[in-house]
């Protein structure tokens, strides 16, 4: 965590500035950051998120056939 000693501040390394530098005084506190290397599959969702939007859509698919039932049977 890089600290400003002027601000008397910790500081998270995404909020700083590209360069490196405090964005309340701009005083140089860290190392400066470049574009976020590209990582296969970094930007996919996880298997089990996957499973949960299958796990809804057939949920609320049956939900739907009991309402299209219960109406039916209701006029």
């Amino acid at each position: 965590m890089p600290w400003c000693e002027t601000c008397d501040r910790f500081w998270n390394p995404n909020t700083l500035n590209a360069d490196g530098t405090c964005p309340s005084c701009g005083r140089q506190v860290a190392e400066p950051t470049g574009p976020a290397p590209a990582v296969e599959g970094r930007d996919r969702a996880p298997w089990h998120f996957k499973l949960l939007v299958v796990a809804v859509v057939a949920y609320l698919g049956w939900r739907l056939v009991q309402g299209l039932v219960w109406v039916a049977h209701h006029l």
